[in-house]
């Protein structure tokens, strides 16, 4: 089976890309390597995947030198042209992961989100549409979830109420997602991930900043007081979860009803589902486990709820689980552990 994924440089198309090296897949992986985070990172990632930073060059194909199943192309999924010749590859998988994340960034540069999240995943779309592909899955986040008070988030539940650009950005790609898959008969996937963490994790993320400036003795800053709770997702559970749903390709269902209308599924071969670890953790007992690991008191420094940002994150999975007998389950006092071990290693701090 040959899979696209794209993406493949960040944190979850890393170890997305790895796991299925490793389970025998063909694998394509592209990425536009941009500098939204410390691209070293990315190149390090690309490294241990057999991909050397000098032999990159935009649009050009490499082999691995370690995974002879693995190529690797730097290239950005709004370059309509470079996409769709990659297309003419005829994937049975599409995986997308390539987007402009971060929430508070998209308060100060929206325009990047337009470009790779709308624009992009518009191509994305397209190319599945022009060459046959037999399920394509994209990642959502929990974030569009927005303003519901609803706990757990259920992704039966309404969400047209986001409160920021790049909540927005993923709703509108759950929607165009439904549009194509209705028209084309394109089988596609949405996966509201909630709050992935772990080793090789994004610097622009709370636990990569928390850890960096403890150990460094810095002031570490906390929004809404502490008064935050996270679904916290370990990586490896992110990783099964999108396994499992990657082989379990949507058909239209056959209780939808436009009477009642069920926002994760329908009469298009179409289905969202939430991967999330269902234990919202406070934002404090978050920061005490990366304590204790440590052996060093964070300086803390406290801010108002920052705009963008919701209080409360908990993700419903039945779906999950009924459709694949799978549930997150790494504790966070686990996944703080790895993570911390891997950060040490990589920055070669005793």
């Amino acid at each position: 089976m040959k899979v696209l994924i794209t993406g493949t440089a960040g944190f979850i198309g890393y170890h997305l890309t790895t796991r299925l090296l490793e389970e025998g897949f063909d694998i394509f992986g592209i990425d536009n390597l941009n500098d939204y985070y410390d691209v070293n990172l990315k190149y390090s990632r690309l490294k241990n995947h057999g991909i050397e930073k000098g032999d990159i060059k935009y649009g050009e194909k490499i082999k691995s030198t370690l995974f002879p199943n693995y190529c690797f192309i730097r290239a950005a999924i709004e370059d309509q042209e470079l996409l769709e010749s990659l297309f003419e590859e005829n994937f049975d998988y599409v995986i997308n992961l390539a987007a402009q994340a971060g929430v508070r960034y998209s308060l100060i540069n929206p325009r990047a989100y337009v470009k790779s999240n709308i624009d992009g995943f518009l191509n994305i779309l397209e190319c599945c549409r022009k060459y046959t592909t037999k399920h394509l899955i994209f990642a959502s986040s929990s974030s569009v979830y927005g303003l519901n008070q609803k706990y757990p988030f259920n992704t039966h539940d309404n969400v047209d109420h986001p409160i920021s650009l790049y909540a927005a950005s993923k709703k509108a790609n759950e929607l165009m997602a439904h549009t194509y898959s209705y028209l084309f008969n394109i089988p596609v996937t949405g996966l509201r991930f909630f709050t992935v963490y772990g080793p090789w994790g994004r610097p622009d993320m709370a636990l990569f900043t928390f850890t960096k400036n403890i150990i460094e003795g810095r002031n570490i800053e906390v929004f809404n007081n502490g008064e935050m709770e996270r679904d916290f997702t370990y990586i490896d559970d992110i990783i099964e979860g999108v396994y499992r749903i990657m082989c379990r390709i949507p058909e239209p269902s056959k209780y939808w009803n436009g009477y009642n209308p069920d926002p994760s599924a329908s009469k298009a071969p179409y289905k969202i589902y939430n991967i999330g670890n269902s234990n919202p953790v406070k934002l404090m007992d978050f920061i005490e486990a990366i304590e204790e690991e440590l052996g060093i008191k964070a300086k803390i420094i406290f801010h108002p709820l920052q705009p963008g940002d919701v209080v409360k994150t908990w993700a419903d999975t039945t779906d999950l689980y009924k459709d694949t007998g799978y549930k997150p389950s790494t504790s966070v006092k686990e996944g703080v552990k790895n993570f911390i071990k891997w950060y040490k290693a990589y920055y070669q701090i005793n």
